[in-house]
């Protein structure tokens, strides 16, 4: 692929100064918006960008680097932009937040602003402050949003069970950064109850989001055209009408329903003609309709129709201002002008005060009145002020049912008012359930989503081992902050800061036991994630926020499952971690035979002859590509000198193929050939119907398109791999299924996409010694020339 569809970030270590100023660029741009939330959080990126730009240029930022800050140690929390670009702003620094105010009014109320962390951090390590922390710690009433803040709670805890050694040791280590980093937590009403039922937000985000709802314009103008506009236009047209002889003139329409026309090309129109009498008091009530429109305008200008140049309205109020002024100054183009409008409006509606009309106006009116998005959701967050704001809700059904008598007064909201789909979506982000249930009411549509809700299950089981449940909740605590953690951009194969490098971790890290209860139970959530992850998402990869979740169960239930992540390609060079090829090695003994191993030609035989990671010196490996890599590039037909998007993103992928990116590894430890034998067709279904959909996006750009080939491929591979777990009956069945569905797609489509199933149908058919098949090429996301699938912008298929 000719370019990059990750992100087309440039090469860290070399130039990260252009793809921050392309971010710059397009915070820039974002800044002029007319939604006030866009606007918003452009500024917040002009700031980030801002910051990484420039701490790049004075050396203060080393991007790429796993402690980019200088000064800072790799446990930090950092700020961290889009694309692991860190911004050089300490998460648990910065100005002091609400809580940190009240208590330095409370205990520090000398202390100058530039001291006052300090002394807070040291209030902490008295009898009084050590007192408090210990206080939360046995009654819960603590939040911890960054990692830091759980640093004095572990030393509280260290005090009290007499383990001042070690408390001491972590007072040392921390104090050269009291000035800068608040290491006490937040203080809380409650104390967090965390288990099997989660939820994708709490109450008070589920209330900011009801509370950023704001008006429709597109809609309040509307109400605007029908309450006030539509009415004004109805009179105006009565008094016209007022002045025709005969019959009222009325527009015909042809057969396709357009206007009808004439000979002479101009419009058909039957009746009498207007402006041929004025009968008494006709101009004073038409000069009070133009002051009525005038004073109206004065006060309502969301529509824009009334000053729309040749609109019917303007039209029509100026040929009313002339008839009511000066009526000898119409031309015969004037009238036969108003003769059209006023034609087309009795043909269209009828006459203004016919019963029907009137019945019309009404419904519209009762329409137009209807609340509007704003007003409903300022009433459903009303309801959600009584609850706690920091955990979600066990049933949401006193919060999305219709409006009652008692709230019709104080919300202006009629009885019975329902609350529509686009607020219940919000609203059931709060609704509490397994992860199960989340994903079947689509609260978790993603596996990025799926990582954000996993670690309020997941803490609780790491936290298990230990027997204090103090300790037990303050861990647990530390570990959901520190998977809000967001990823750096690292180079050079480094990894990224695990929990146990926090130094209050480390100091209680054996506290923690394992037993084989807990081991057992970590296995069974990691068996569970993963098959829901598989059949709720099947044509996405496990994206790596997921992975980080899945290496965390893998760590507890001591399996030591080679689990790979998404490698960027703009940061690959040249060799992939030792784990790759022990996952590629595994994956190898799963697929051989397989469908999946013919169809993109996997030899299990060379790759089990490859020499295993530890094999190789390590001095004099360096950073030379490794065995993994050298195959992956012979099978791309790339070499690996230099550096290119294009050609990282070609040996990925084929390292995604031989590793069938944790899917074969998965399957054979937990046995989901079994377990979801019953699944496995829909599945492969579900992934072609996918792959069809997403290539007939209409997009314009190059980079998207790109972006919808990529993942296409990736989903077309999970296809090939669910489908060789079927039975040669399944395969067989699908391959019919499939031809159906792609006969259902536009002509263009079909042509374009034919090559790639029947290139899979012709290794279908080989296997079954129906027919030897020719050269098939797989579906693959990434080429270095333009890609097959690439075609014009105004081609049927895009």
């Amino acid at each position: 692929m000719d370019d990059d569809p990750n992100g087309s970030r440039d090469l860290a270590a070399a130039q990260p100064g252009g793809y921050a100023n392309f971010q710059l660029a397009r915070a820039l741009m974002a800044a002029g918006h007319a939604e006030t939330s866009v606007r918003e959080h452009a500024v917040k990126r002009i700031r980030q960008w801002t910051s990484v730009i420039l701490g790049s240029a004075d050396g203060s930022i080393v991007t790429g680097a796993r402690t980019p800050v200088k000064g800072t140690p790799a446990w930090a929390t950092l700020e961290v932009a889009t694309g692991g670009f860190s911004t050089g702003k300490l998460l648990a620094g910065g100005s002091l937040k609400v809580h940190e105010r009240l208590l330095r009014d409370e205990v520090a109320s000398d202390a100058p602003e530039s001291e006052t962390r300090f002394a807070l951090n040291t209030f902490f390590l008295t009898d009084e402050g050590l007192a408090r922390l210990q206080a939360m710690l046995d009654s819960g009433r603590f939040d911890i949003d960054v990692p830091e803040e759980g640093a004095m709670l572990t030393i509280a805890w260290l005090v009290r069970e007499s383990r001042s050694d070690i408390a001491r040791a972590l007072v040392d280590e921390l104090t050269p950064y009291f000035s800068k980093l608040r290491f006490y937590p937040v203080p809380a009403l409650q104390a967090r109850e965390y288990g099997m039922r989660v939820c994708v937000e709490d109450v008070a985000a589920v209330l900011n989001r009801l509370r950023a709802v704001t008006p429709n314009p597109q809609v309040l103008a509307q109400k605007e055209a029908i309450e006030i506009w539509r009415p004004i236009y109805d009179r105006m047209v009565g008094l016209f009408l007022e002045t025709v002889t005969g019959e009222m003139p009325r527009a015909l329409k042809a057969a396709d329903g357009a206007w009808q026309r004439n000979e002479a090309g101009g419009f058909t129109v039957t009746g009498g003609w207007p402006c041929a009498r004025y009968p008494d008091g006709w101009r004073d009530r038409a000069l009070a309709l133009l002051d009525n429109c005038k004073n109206a305008r004065a006060l309502h200008v969301l529509c824009t129709r009334p000053e729309r140049e040749g609109d019917s309205f303007a039209s029509l109020r100026e040929y009313l201002r002339k008839c009511a002024s000066s009526p000898e100054a119409l031309s015969g183009k004037d009238v036969g002008r108003i003769r059209l409008i006023v034609a087309r409006y009795v043909a269209k509606r009828g006459l203004p005060d016919a019963p029907e009309r009137e019945v019309c106006r009404q419904h519209q009116l009762r329409h137009a009145a209807a609340p509007t998005f704003e007003q409903i959701s300022r009433q459903v967050a009303q309801r959600l002020e009584a609850f706690r704001r920091d955990d979600g809700l066990e049933d949401i059904a006193s919060i999305v049912r219709p409006t009652d008598a008692t709230e019709v007064a104080s919300s202006g909201i009629s009885e019975g008012t329902l609350v529509p789909p686009t607020l219940h979506r919000k609203i059931v982000r709060c609704h509490k359930g397994t992860i199960a249930e989340l994903i079947q009411r689509n609260t978790v549509p993603s596996g990025e989503v799926l990582a954000q809700v996993l670690p309020q299950w997941t803490s609780t089981l790491r936290a298990a081992g230990i027997a204090d449940p103090a300790l037990r909740r303050l861990y647990a605590s530390i570990y959901r902050a520190f998977r809000r953690r967001r990823s750096l951009l690292l180079l050079n194969l480094q990894s990224q800061v695990q929990i146990e490098e926090l130094p209050w971790v480390a100091a209680i890290s054996n506290l923690r036991r394992d037993d084989a209860a807990a081991r057992q139970t970590a296995t069974q959530v990691l068996a569970e994630v993963a098959q829901l992850a598989i059949t709720a998402f099947p044509q996405a990869i496990l994206p790596n926020k997921l992975l980080r979740e899945l290496h965390a169960l893998n760590d507890a239930a001591g399996l030591n499952l080679p689990l790979v992540e998404e490698v960027a390609v703009d940061i690959f060079m040249g060799r992939f971690s030792p784990k790759f090829l022990v996952a590629a090695k595994s994956a190898a003994s799963v697929v051989q035979g397989s469908l999946y191993a013919a169809y993109y030609g996997i030899d299990a035989l060379a790759l089990a002859a490859l020499p295993d990671p530890g094999q190789e010196n390590e001095a004099a490996r360096g950073m030379k590509p490794d065995a993994l890599a050298l195959l992956c590039a012979s099978r791309a037909g790339v070499a690996l000198e230099g550096w290119g998007t294009a050609r990282n993103g070609m040996v990925i992928e084929q390292a995604q193929i031989l590793t069938t990116h944790n899917l074969a590894v998965l399957f054979a430890q937990f046995g989901l050939d079994e377990r979801l034998a019953a699944q496995l067709p829909g599945l492969a279904r579900q992934c072609f119907a996918w792959v069809c959909g997403r290539l007939q996006i209409r997009v314009r750009q190059r980079h998207a398109r790109l972006i919808h080939i990529k993942n296409s491929a990736y989903a077309w591979r999970q296809m090939v791999f669910v489908l060789s777990r079927c039975s040669p009956e399944g395969i067989k069945e699908f391959m019919a299924w499939a031809w159906a569905h792609l006969s259902e797609q536009p002509k263009a489509f079909q042509q374009r996409f034919n090559p790639a199933l029947s290139g899979l149908e012709a290794v279908v058919a080989e296997r079954s010694g129906a027919a030897k098949s020719l050269d098939v090429r797989p579906f693959l996301g990434w080429s270095q020339e333009a890609h097959w699938l690439m075609q014009d912008a105004d081609s049927g298929a895009q």
